[in-house]
């Protein structure tokens, strides 16, 4: 998993002066928050769908190993082969091994946060394989060099003009003054090619049925079934909580992920597919594996981050965040980004890298608000930094509170104290503002002025107007 290896204050600082990205965010964050409300609308009772589908994720995640067992079980009685991975060195070397063992050296596919996650691409190039993002917005940012911003918009910071300057690349030709429907008539053009040349094809996977060994993909774009029926070989992804028990259970989940997510009653493409090829059928794989990645998954279940895998992945958090709609996907320096990548990516990936993600929320509840299952992202985040408090070695911090302690619980000490403190303050203050704070106070007026105490104190005019 590529990271950005600028410090978080940094990287926001750069985003929130990136004229073009606050303007798309802008426009695409709220056109998908009104859009999910409309379609929430049409439903007769949402509230009762949620509470269905949350108990339906929370009852399997409380049994996930038998229904991943279940899964496994089903999916080789089709004729599917079915891996299971540790950790992202695991997914590497199982499909690098699979592509290189049929002698393929082009692999297509569609879009998949899982095989962000464990960097499968850079693994494919460092084997001498090819791999080409099908997904237009993928494929965008794949020509850019640059990874996804949103889970479902990956290419949401790009403007049009930035778009024609790569398709020129592509096409060999100007395209500066294209329109939209030429630049996809390129992308189109180039793409087939990719999918009639490809050995095999790569996709991720957003439910898994345990009854019955259906993997489901919901996609806006074909690029999802020619990847897993054209190339001889399909190579599904998929984090291990994404198993469902049932059919039922899955008609349930997917009456919300698209509503949630586009704010489409259902998706372009539902595609299920239950094994390999069979005989007699025309098209489909000649060999299908389901690779199931754990890489710390499994350490979260019967803790209290266990809800952060409910998650659909339908992206209706970070539209509406306010902390995501002014610095966007890239700063937060992961996979996963928003309030949900800001709790999961200290649990996934290491607190060490990203320590600050947890401080990069205003704990309003609208992502708790707005998601289909009901994750109460603010307690796990406000979880997270009591976590980081709790683990600290003496501190500058540590030491601050605990002399705030013994100041406070003495009235005496208390009035010293805000009198030394305002008249400590008052040697920053310009025009009485203090928007360079000494120490501490550096971090708050970073971003914003801070006013002085008051010369004379709240107790002190009591005391002489009394």
């Amino acid at each position: 998993m590529a990271q950005n290896p600028l410090p978080f204050y940094e990287r926001v600082e750069q985003a929130l002066n990136d004229a073009q990205l606050q303007a798309a965010l802008q426009k695409a964050a709220g056109k998908f928050d009104l859009a999910r409300m409309r379609a929430w609308d049409e439903l007769d009772d949402v509230v009762a769908m949620r509470d269905r589908a949350k108990g339906v994720k929370a009852h399997t995640l409380a049994h996930l190993d038998r229904y991943l067992a279940q899964l496994a079980a089903a999916l080789r009685a089709a004729g599917g082969q079915v891996h299971f991975a540790a950790d992202a060195a695991e997914v590497q070397a199982i499909v690098t091994g699979i592509v290189r063992a049929a002698g393929h050296d082009l692999v297509v596919k569609s879009k998949s946060m899982t095989s962000e996650e464990v960097g499968l691409n850079g693994a494919l190039a460092a084997a001498g394989v090819r791999a080409v993002e099908t997904d237009l917005g993928e494929y965008i940012i794949q020509l850019a060099g640059e990874t996804p911003s949103h889970i479902v918009a990956p290419a949401i910071h790009k403007s049009r003009e930035e778009v024609a300057a790569l398709f020129s690349q592509v096409a060999g030709r100007p395209l500066a003054d294209a329109d939209i429907p030429t630049l996809t008539a390129v992308a189109r053009e180039e793409l087939r090619r990719q999918f009639l040349a490809a050995g095999v094809g790569i996709s991720g996977v957003n439910f898994a049925v345990a009854e019955t060994g259906t993997l489901v993909t919901v996609t806006n774009e074909g690029n999802g079934r020619l990847v897993t029926s054209v190339p001889p070989i399909h190579i599904a992804l998929m984090g291990m909580e994404k198993a469902v028990p049932t059919l039922n259970d899955l008609m349930l989940l997917l009456e919300l992920l698209p509503r949630s997510a586009t704010g489409q009653t259902i998706t372009s493409y539902v595609q299920m597919v239950t094994g390999p090829r069979r005989a007699g059928e025309v098209d489909g794989p000649e060999q299908l594996h389901l690779v199931i990645l754990d890489n710390g998954r499994s350490d979260l279940l019967g803790t209290e981050f266990e809800e952060s895998l409910q998650c659909l992945r339908c992206g209706a958090c970070l539209n509406v965040c306010p902390v995501y709609r002014l610095i966007g996907g890239h700063a937060y320096g992961g996979v996963y980004s928003g309030p949900i990548g800001a709790a999961q990516s200290p649990l996934l990936f290491g607190q060490r890298d990203f320590a600050d993600l947890p401080q990069a929320s205003t704990l309003c509840g609208a992502c708790r608000d707005v998601c289909p299952v009901r994750i109460d992202i603010p307690r796990m985040l406000l979880a997270l930094r009591r976590r980081q408090a709790e683990g600290t070695a003496v501190s500058a911090e540590k030491i601050a509170f605990r002399a705030y302690s013994q100041i406070t619980r003495k009235p005496g000490r208390y009035r010293a104290a805000v009198r030394l403190g305002g008249a400590g303050l008052w040697l920053w203050a310009r025009d009485g503002r203090i928007r360079r704070g000494p120490g501490p106070l550096k971090g708050w007026t970073r971003v914003r002025d801070l006013r002085p105490f008051a010369r004379r104190p709240f107790l002190g005019r009591r005391k002489d107007e009394g």
